[in-house]
């Protein structure tokens, strides 16, 4: 098979979930709401915790980047889908998708490194509580967060400079929904080993230490929980902590999920059905899993549905005046 330089590569082209035309219209429609749902829960998490100033605490800080991440993380892939299932066009730039790539990354990990400092917080609050508004101040809470951005900005970086450098054969057709950077690696004609190495060293070293903090952090909780005389106690204890452990567990389960599966199975379209779960599934159910199990997410959802409620009425009222 012959080969051409990289910058000769002018498109891809994204096979989807479903080479079905009479499905497309469906799926179009199923992504569309997921997508909706996805986009104005996390958003209202984002306005409920700005607008309460009882939210003001760096919980809530890291739970609203967390909600901006998953808006960013899905709309990376989510409206190019919907954007071929509407066209019945599979066609990707190469620009586009290098762009998407990196992207996705930049999401995905910082989705992974919150929710590690977010452990690390429920840590400091179960096992440190009289020292959480020193230990947790403002300015660490900005480091952290500045640290999270820098480290998936550096390595999205280093693997979508590494695809760069890759020259891709003739068949350019990528088994998935999106621009997945291990199927694009697999697409290139060049020697690929440079890029395998980077990415299951990143992807090994950068998964592997985020895990162990978050499980060294609630082995600590479990721990210091246990210690808890009262059982009303231990269940306020746990109640503080409930709502991220689920995410965690909802999180890197479905990337679990999705890494045994595609190791235990050769099909590609099988893979890119299990993706789902983690790109479109776990961040449109993280919105739900905060305000049903936190009281003070609901109240402050509340307080806001009050507010624009409020503001509706009175601009509705304006322009029915003469």
């Amino acid at each position: 098979m012959g080969s051409e330089n990289q910058t000769h590569v002018s498109e891809f082209i994204l096979l989807g979930l479903s080479e079905d035309t009479d499905v497309q219209p469906f799926l179009f429609e199923l992504f569309l709401i997921m997508y909706m749902v996805t986009f104005i829960g996390n958003l209202l998490i984002i306005l409920a915790i700005i607008s309460d100033s009882h939210l003001h605490m760096p919980m809530y800080f890291f739970l609203s980047n967390l909600s901006f991440t998953d808006i960013c993380f899905t709309s990376t892939t989510v409206p190019k889908m919907l954007l071929n299932f509407q066209t019945e066009s599979k066609i990707i730039t190469y620009e586009t998708c290098i762009i998407q790539m990196y992207f996705f990354m930049l999401f995905g990990q910082l989705d992974n490194y919150l929710l590690t400092v977010m452990a690390y917080d429920r840590f400091v609050a179960i096992c440190h509580p009289l020292q959480y508004t020193v230990i947790m101040n403002p300015h660490l809470c900005g480091l952290l967060l500045l640290a999270c951005w820098l480290l998936s900005v550096l390595v999205s970086l280093l693997h979508g400079l590494m695809v760069l450098r890759l020259s891709f054969c003739t068949v350019l057709e990528i088994p998935h929904f999106f621009c997945e950077i291990n199927q694009v690696v697999q697409l290139a004609c060049s020697d690929t080993f440079l890029n395998e190495l980077v990415m299951y060293f990143a992807s090994g070293l950068l998964g592997v230490i985020p895990l162990t903090g978050i499980l060294f952090s609630y082995s600590k909780i479990v721990s210091s929980i246990l210690r808890i005389s009262t059982p009303r106690g231990k269940h306020k204890a746990f109640s503080t902590c409930g709502s991220h452990l689920s995410v965690v567990f909802l999180f890197y389960g479905t990337c679990l999920g999705v890494y045994l599966s595609s190791a235990a199975t050769q099909n590609s379209r099988a893979n890119a059905i299990a993706s789902v779960m983690y790109t479109v599934v776990t961040p449109m159910l993280n919105p739900f899993i905060y305000s049903l199990r936190n009281k003070d997410i609901k109240l402050a959802l509340k307080k806001l549905t009050n507010i624009l409620t409020i503001k509706e009425l009175f601009v509705s009222n304006v322009e029915k005046c003469p």
